[in-house]
């Protein structure tokens, strides 16, 4: 009963040190610091997406403030006594 009981066990220490089973007892080992670095990757910013983020922050700006300026160009046309003064200026009649 003895030897049935070893030889599964030999077989197995076999495996182990003949490089077999090696890759997934070393892919068990990494395993939590894979998933360490995952998760240290998910909450840090890098700084290629910082400066996307920026840059599409400052586009969505600039497209806020062109259609200000337009809004406001229009309703300097419509009526010119109400631009006074804001740093716009009116055309002249000359």
């Amino acid at each position: 009963m003895r030897v049935s009981v070893a030889l599964p066990a030999l077989a197995g220490v076999s495996l182990l040190l003949s490089g077999c089973g090696a890759p997934s007892v070393l892919g068990v080992a990494t395993m939590p610091f894979k998933a360490g670095a995952q998760a240290a990757d998910w909450a840090t910013t890098s700084q290629d997406e910082s400066d996307r983020n920026y840059g599409r922050k400052m586009r969505k700006q600039e497209a806020r403030d062109a259609k200000a300026r337009k809004e406001r160009e229009a309703a300097c046309r419509k009526k010119p006594r109400n631009c006074g003064g804001d740093g716009y200026e009116t055309s002249f009649d000359h």
